[in-house]
């Protein structure tokens, strides 16, 4: 048996043996940047307050924009304090481009986008449950990680932007399904996907 020393880089907790290698989460050291000022009141109590809450929104938001391979498809993540909804948008540009025939969208970018955007709102639905500390929440969050998706391709994609929206269907103790749609700069839906994330 190795001698496991736990790691301090990363909530003084030893995540590092428990990471799964398939997490949507691009850095779990960024989630350092969310503890200190959620807890620093809460003396490491369940989540309570909806302005951290916020706080965790914009911070999860902020730390899957900079996923590496996300960045390729152009897009960002915004979270809005009002609704507390994280929404998604993609510039379009000429390297998204699947048919050069009729220039419309790769479906591989819309898969992508989607997907990402499920499992970062499952994120925040973990967080916002604050079933448990926030370092057993943190633990959770970096777990997360999808086992089923579906897309269906509703209309060719075509325009400047496209935004990206979803929303919890089911959440359970170890895992969620997410709805989300992709919708043109008009507002038309052009893909719909459900998926099902492990935690």
């Amino acid at each position: 048996m190795p001698n496991k020393t736990p790691t301090t880089a990363i909530l003084d907790v030893d995540f590092i043996e428990e990471k799964d290698e398939h997490s949507d989460l691009t850095n779990e050291q960024e989630l350092v940047n969310i503890r200190n000022p959620i807890l620093q009141n809460q003396n490491d109590n369940p989540l309570n307050f909806s302005e951290n809450l916020h706080e965790v929104g914009h911070q999860l938001a902020e730390i899957m924009s900079h996923s590496p391979f996300l960045k390729l498809t152009n897009t960002v993540f915004n979270f809005d304090n009002t609704t507390e909804q994280i929404t998604g948008k993609t510039v379009s540009t000429p390297d998204l481009i699947g048919n050069v025939n009729y220039q419309i969208l790769h479906g591989g970018v819309s898969a992508t986008v989607l997907d990402t955007l499920g499992g970062v709102i499952a994120m925040y639905e973990i967080f916002k449950r604050g079933q448990g500390t926030f370092d057993e929440l943190t633990k959770k969050v970096m777990k997360v990680a999808t086992v089923d998706l579906r897309i269906d391709y509703l209309a060719v994609g075509r325009g400047a932007f496209y935004t990206s929206t979803g929303e919890i269907i089911r959440m359970g103790r170890k895992g969620c399904t997410v709805r989300m749609m992709l919708a043109d700069d008009t507002g038309k839906p052009i893909a719909h996907g459900i998926a099902s994330y492990a935690f």
